[in-house]
């Protein structure tokens, strides 16, 4: 990038976005972009990987096109560049065809800098050949990784984008991804770029978000407990099923919190409403399945919770990463168990795979269920995943002490042989009695009281059963007994395990783990003062946005409010200096906060 190039970037950045300097890694990428040459970044949701597409169309004055997977997604970002001044369209099919027909002709005018689109729309309605006499400069993919079939998301629509290069000339092309290890940058540098792409491999590092995992031990408190905390923040909690859903979302609402249900089954104009509500308002909870997350551009959503187990590790950096985009601290708790561990390995086991794929999709399941049963720091082992080292962040539920490890080779060996001896088609609560000594009705018909490992493990509690269990699971030593009906058996590994062929380390979770204290986004060090001056200019955010109709974030991020409060401008030149405040926006809304401040400092 030239001085002159890059003198124009800054002032760019300011006066468009308002921001005084670019992220980590965000010059270098945007240097790449304008050199001319295909480029794939791969940065860390929050990170700001948008910019990267962005600022090189202003620079350039000249038409971006961006392929990106979800409408929802696209309509959020266009509604805030709208808001910053920049010229920006989208097709698609939640428009109307009056708005569709507005957006070509801008596109054909000369007019528009950024033109978002889906992958499906990209090939559809001659649009190529009318993007072809607009010459756009770049075709920007979001999500790239849903090109991959290794991805976690693969998506087969996706498999045309580099088609569609070819035939607008192998114009250059940039791809974007939160999440892409090793296999899958591989595989998107081969199907979208004609010739290799500078790399760009960023830390996958959210330092902002702290991690949580609890074994599933009465969820829906464990759950109530966890939100409590973040009583009146805007927050997703994801489900496995969508009936569940809807019962979470009502008990919550019982609690007293505003939740919504949000799912593909729901009324479309429910959905719609539900979606607004949270993208709109302060201090929503969307509970939701796992779709939800990748149309959310809310940058202030102070947690995250998983009801139950994630599928990847890859969709688990995803989903919690919709979390804390602002770069403010924000909290995440993912609960599992025994049940959702075996659900996952029967959909790997049930689908349609070839037997090296299948072999694949089971190591990342365990890659998953090791990073819930770790002992180690939770950053770490999760960082490990994307082949990224750190030090022991001293803030996840296991740097805060709740965890130690021991060697739990006599246990394991326990717990095989009640499998083995009961006839491996028992569940986790069947042998933990039998473990302990408990003779039920059902214990005493099957003959199981009389047994060499009935009452072996009376100095255990099911509990602690439960989570040894659980951990052989994980680890491979136990596999699903039946698809029907459950149960446990011994796999290659539980049997080398039982006969003293390997031993084991397990992790020993204390009943009732300590509550940390909540790291929560502050408004500076004025106490109730600031948050005082915080709600009155939330007040005015909400009041201006719903007279415009948009998300309350589009007018000021939570972050731009926080700094506001802090520095307490007085003039509009002063408000120019808050973070997140260009001239637009100084132009639209710095009359109307000033006086929100002004009152709320009387």
């Amino acid at each position: 990038m030239s001085p002159a190039t890059a003198s124009r970037a800054r002032a760019l950045l300011k006066s468009v976005f308002g921001y005084d300097d670019f992220r980590s890694g965000q010059q270098e990428i945007i240097s790449a972009v304008l050199a001319g040459g295909p480029v794939l970044a791969v940065m860390p949701t929050g990170s700001g990987k948008s910019m990267c597409y962005q600022l090189p169309a202003l620079i350039e004055e000249r038409l971006t096109v961006v392929v990106s997977p979800l409408i929802a997604l696209m309509r959020d970002q266009v509604a805030q560049l709208r808001a910053l001044g920049v010229s920006v369209g989208t097709l698609n099919s939640m428009n109307t065809s009056e708005e569709n027909a507005a957006a070509r002709r801008a596109m054909r005018d000369g007019d528009l800098r950024l033109l978002f689109i889906s992958p499906e729309r990209l090939m559809m309605d001659g649009l190529l050949s009318e993007l072809r006499h607009a010459r756009p400069q770049r075709l920007a993919i979001d999500e790239a990784h849903c090109v991959s079939e290794w991805g976690h998301d693969f998506r087969p629509e996706y498999r045309q984008i580099g088609a569609a290069i070819e035939e607008l000339g192998g114009i250059q092309a940039i791809g974007l991804t939160a999440t892409a290890d090793k296999a899958t940058r591989a595989d998107i540098a081969q199907r979208l770029f004609a010739r290799p792409p500078q790399v760009f491999l960023h830390s996958f590092d959210r330092p902002n978000i702290d991690l949580n995992f609890a074994a599933k031990d009465q969820p829906k408190r464990q759950l109530s407990r966890f939100l409590e905390k973040h009583r009146g923040e805007s927050g997703i909690v994801y489900c496995g099923s969508r009936d569940r859903t809807e019962r979470l979302a009502g008990y919550f609402e019982d609690q007293g919190h505003t939740a919504v249900a949000y799912h593909a089954g729901l009324e479309q104009g429910v959905r719609n409403r539900n979606g607004d509500r949270f993208l709109q308002e302060d201090g929503v909870i969307a509970v939701a399945t796992v779709a939800f997350g990748m149309g959310v551009n809310k940058p202030d959503v102070r947690f995250v919770a998983h009801a139950d187990m994630p599928s990847s590790v890859e969709s688990y950096y995803q989903e919690i990463g919709r979390a804390g985009r602002d770069g403010l601290p924000a909290d995440t708790l993912t609960l599992y168990g025994l049940d959702d561990m075996a659900f996952r390995r029967r959909q790997i086991d049930q689908k349609d795979l070839d037997p090296e794929r299948r072999r694949i999709e089971h190591t990342r399941f365990s890659a998953l269920a090791m990073l819930c049963e770790t002992p180690a720091c939770r950053r770490q082992t999760l960082l490990a995943y994307f082949d990224e080292k750190t030090e022991p962040c001293g803030r996840c539920d296991v740097c805060q002490g709740r965890a130690s490890v021991f060697d739990g080779t006599i246990d394991a060996q326990k717990a095989l042989s009640a499998v083995w001896r009961t006839g491996e088609r028992f569940g986790g609560a069947y042998l933990a009695d039998v473990l302990r000594g408990e003779a039920s009705d059902a214990i005493r018909r099957n003959g199981h009281d009389a047994i060499k490992t009935f009452g072996v493990g009376k100095d255990r509690s099911k509990h602690e059963w439960a989570s040894i269990l659980r951990q052989l699971f994980a680890a491979g030593a136990l596999a699903t007994a039946s698809d029907e009906h459950g149960g446990f058996r011994l796999t290659d590994k539980g049997a080398d395990i039982l006969k003293g062929r390997e031993t084991v380390r397990l992790r020993s979770d204390p009943l009732t783990p300590r509550e940390r204290k909540r790291r929560g986004p502050s408004s500076g060090g004025g106490g109730e003062a600031d948050e005082r001056i915080l709600a009155a200019l939330k007040r005015k955010r909400m009041e201006l946005a719903r007279e415009e109709g948009v998300p309350a974030f589009v007018i000021f991020a939570d972050r731009t409010l926080i700094d506001m409060a802090e520095k307490r401008p007085a003039t509009l030149d002063e408000m120019l200096g808050v973070h997140g405040v260009g001239e637009r926006k100084l132009a639209r809304y710095g009359d109307a906060f000033l006086e929100a401040l002004g009152e709320a400092l009387r």
